[in-house]
């Protein structure tokens, strides 16, 4: 069975939770360039993972992007039609900027590639004791670091940015899982 399939499997509804969510034991944000392509998809198949590990009321997530040109928007209606073909319902998340202070509000900073981690490593204040890096480094058996942007190409592009945030999000999980699960 695929992995995408294996992580669509019926329950993939993406919530949003509350940004001041006191309860959660982890919080993790997924970074791109525009926040309408890959980290509103990562967010999206990541709480559908969390769902199913039954560990979503520990772990808070939101995405957002380097840029402002999308603030409030909607995912792109490409990656919104990919995702929901795989189960997955994007549609209620909105675009927004990084701010400072999402490296207090945030234990882990996931990106999608080395140029949005190099922005981010210029962005982090000195005194942030989190995890930051690319979101793939919990998919090693990929064997690519980046997850491409697929804006300005076709629809097998947004298929490709779900398989590789699918096996990422487990891996992702994974580790996850054992810092946050109280059994």
């Amino acid at each position: 069975m695929r992995i995408g399939r294996w992580l669509a499997a019926n329950d993939a509804e993406v919530e949003k939770t509350s940004e001041d969510d006191s309860s959660a034991a982890v919080a993790v944000l997924f970074v791109c360039l525009g926040n309408i392509c890959r980290s509103p998809t990562a967010e999206g198949v990541f709480r559908a993972a969390l769902n199913r590990a039954g560990i979503a009321s520990r772990v808070r997530t939101d995405s957002a992007g380097l840029g402002d040109w999308h603030i409030g928007a909607p995912p792109d209606k490409r990656a919104i039609d990919a995702a929901r073909r795989r189960g997955y319902d994007l549609s209620p998340l909105r675009g927004r900027r990084v701010e400072k202070e999402d490296f207090t509000r945030f234990d882990w900073i996931l990106c999608m590639d080395e140029s949005n981690l190099k922005t981010l490593h210029g962005m982090k204040p000195d005194d942030f004791t989190g995890y930051l890096g690319l979101l793939l480094d919990f998919a090693p058996e990929q064997g690519v670091r980046e997850v491409p942007d697929p804006y300005f190409g076709g629809a097998e592009g947004f298929d490709r940015v779900l398989d590789l945030i699918e096996a990422s999000a487990a891996g992702l999980v994974a580790k996850l899982q054992p810092m946050v699960d109280p059994g």
